[in-house]
C-alpha cells in the first residue's frame, strides 16, 4: 500500500481517469443573500479615439460585466441600453430605482495623449450616492488590468472585501507533447482563463506547483526526460528573473511542496528514508525535520495560513484518507477526517482554515467533497459531471478550481480547469483547446 499512494500521488498529477460525458449539475447549497441588480452601461467615448481604442474602452466594460457575473449569488446584472451621447450625464434616480436597479456603474473614456483617460463610477441607486469614483491613465496593453483593478475596488466598496478580480490561477498543462514524449509545463493566467503565460521550459514533465504567499517564488516538481536519469526533483523560481535551481534532488520523491508560513521553509513530501513522509525544509539550510513519522505513506500537505493546521493524504487506515494535524510539531494532534470513497486525494484548504476540498473515488470516478477542518458536515459538490479533481479555493473562499475530463474516444480524453461556488454550482470551464490542464493553484498577490 505504501509504494501504491506514492505512485498514486504521481499519478493523480500527471494524468487522470476517464469518464463519460454528463452534465448534470448536483449543488449542495442554496443562495441565502438577495441579489442585487446591478447594470454597467456602454462606454462614454469622446475625444479622437482610435478605432482600436474604441474597441479596448468597449472591452472594459465587457471585461467589468464578466467580472461581476461570477458573484451570481450577490448581482443580477442586467444589460444596459445603447448610449445616445457621449459625455455622462447627470443620474436619473427615480427612473433607475423603478426599474429595480441597485447599482448602476458607468466607464467614460477620453483621448489622452497616446493613451486614454478612463473614469469609472459607481453608484448606489437606492441611498442615492457615489460608491466609486477612479480615474486611471491607460493604454491598450494595460487596459485589462486597470479594469480588474477597478473592478475590485467597485466590489470592495460594496462588499466590504476583495474579490477575485485580481487574482490569478497557475496549472500545468501538456499542450507542448510532441508525439510520444509527454511534455507538461507551468502556466499563469488571470482567474477568468485569459491572459495566460508559460513560466516553466524544462522539456519534461513538470507536477504539482505552488506560489509563495507574496508571488515571488513558484516551487515544483521536474520528471526529467533524459535517458540518463529519471528523477523527480524539487525546483525553485524566482518569479522577478524567472531564475531556477534545484532546492532538493534526494533519491525517489521530492514532491508535493508548498511554502509554510513567513516563506522561509517548505514542506514536502520525501522518500529518503524509503517510505514517504512528510517534512519541513529550511529553503537557506535545506535542514530536514520530520513532520509525519509513521510505517503508512504520507503525503500531499496543505496548511493554514496562520500555519496551525496541517491536512494530508496517508494511507493508514489501509487506504488514501484525509488527516489533520498540527505541523509545528512530529505526529502532532493527528486525526482523520475523511471515510468517503474508496480512497481520497488533494485536499486544499480554505483560505479562513474552517474547510477543507478534496477528491474521492467513489461510483467509478472522482467527485468533489468539502468538509469542515474539524471533521463535520461533509457535503458532496459534484455528481455526474465527468471525472473532478485537484480543488483549490479561491482568495476569497467563494469559489473552487478544479479540473474534469471529459472523454472524447476510446483513445482521447479532454481535461479542462472548471470554476464552481463554494456549494458546488458549476460557473464553466475556463480553459478550452489548451492541451489537458490539471494541477491549477489559486493565489491573489
Amino acid at each position: 500500500m505504501k509504494s501504491l499512494l506514492v505512485a498514486m500521488m504521481i499519478f493523480l498529477s500527471v494524468g487522470a481517469f476517464a469518464q463519460d460525458d454528463n452534465l448534470t449539475i448536483v449543488a449542495v447549497g442554496e443562495a441565502t443573500l438577495e441579489k442585487d441588480k446591478m447594470v454597467i452601461q456602454d462606454p462614454y467615448m469622446s475625444g479622437n479615439l482610435t478605432a482600436a481604442q474604441k474597441t479596448a474602452a468597449s472591452e472594459l466594460v465587457k471585461l467589468m460585466r464578466n467580472d461581476f457575473s461570477f458573484y451570481q449569488k450577490k448581482f443580477f446584472l442586467v444589460e444596459a441600453a445603447p448610449n445616445n451621447t457621449s459625455v455622462r450625464q447627470p443620474t436619473n434616480y427615480e427612473y433607475w430605482q423603478s426599474k429595480g436597479v441597485r447599482f448602476l456603474g458607468t466607464a467614460s473614456v477620453d483621448k489622452a495623449g497616446e493613451g486614454m483617460k478612463v473614469t469609472v463610477v459607481f453608484e448606489d441607486i437606492k441611498n442615492r450616492k457615489q460608491i466609486y469614483n477612479k480615474t486611471e491613465m491607460v493604454t491598450i496593453a494595460t487596459l485589462r488590468k486597470e479594469g480588474h483593478e477597478m473592478a475590485n475596488g467597485v466590489y470592495k466598496q460594496i462588499i466590504g472585501k476583495d474579490s477575485i478580480f485580481t487574482s490569478k490561477i497557475v496549472f500545468v498543462s501538456d499542450r507542448n507533447t510532441r508525439g510520444k514524449k509527454t511534455v507538461k509545463e507551468v502556466y499563469m493566467m488571470d482567474f477568468d482563463g485569459k491572459n495566460v503565460t508559460q513560466i516553466t521550459n524544462h522539456g519534461g514533465i513538470v507536477i504539482s506547483p505552488s506560489m509563495s504567499q507574496d508571488g515571488r517564488y513558484l516551487i515544483y516538481s521536474l520528471i526529467s526526460n533524459s535517458a540518463k536519469k529519471r528523477n523527480n526533483d524539487l525546483y525553485l523560481m524566482d518569479m522577478r528573473t524567472r531564475e531556477t535551481k534545484i532546492i532538493s534532488n534526494r533519491d525517489g520523491v521530492n514532491s508535493g511542496a508548498i511554502f509554510l508560513t513567513g516563506g522561509k521553509s517548505i514542506a514536502l513530501t520525501l522518500t529518503v528514508s524509503g517510505n514517504a513522509e512528510i517534512y519541513e525544509m529550511n529553503l537557506a539550510t535545506q535542514e530536514l525535520r520530520k513532520i509525519t513519522s509513521h510505517f503508512a505513506s504520507d503525503v500531499d500537505p496543505s496548511i493554514t495560513y496562520d500555519g496551525s493546521l496541517m491536512t494530508f493524504l496517508s494511507d493508514r487506515p489501509g487506504k488514501a484518507m484525509i488527516y489533520t494535524m498540527d505541523p509545528r510539531g512530529t505526529e502532532s494532534n493527528v486525526k482523520r477526517i475523511s471515510f468517503v470513497g474508496q480512497f481520497n486525494a488533494t485536499p486544499r484548504f480554505s483560505p479562513d482554515g474552517k474547510e477543507i476540498v478534496f477528491s474521492s473515488w467513489l461510483d467509478n470516478s472522482f467527485d468533489l467533497f468539502r468538509i469542515s477542518s474539524d471533521g463535520q458536515g461533509l457535503a458532496r459538490l459534484t455528481k455526474d459531471f465527468g471525472s473532478n479533481e485537484d480543488p483549490s479555493y479561491s482568495n476569497d473562499g467563494e469559489f473552487i478550481a478544479f479540473t474534469s475530463q471529459r472523454v472524447i474516444s476510446r483513445v482521447k480524453a479532454d481535461q479542462n480547469i472548471y470554476i464552481m461556488d463554494r456549494d458546488g454550482g458549476i460557473l464553466g470551464a475556463i480553459t478550452a483547446g489548451f492541451g489537458n490542464c490539471i494541477s491549477p493553484r489559486w493565489y491573489k498577490f
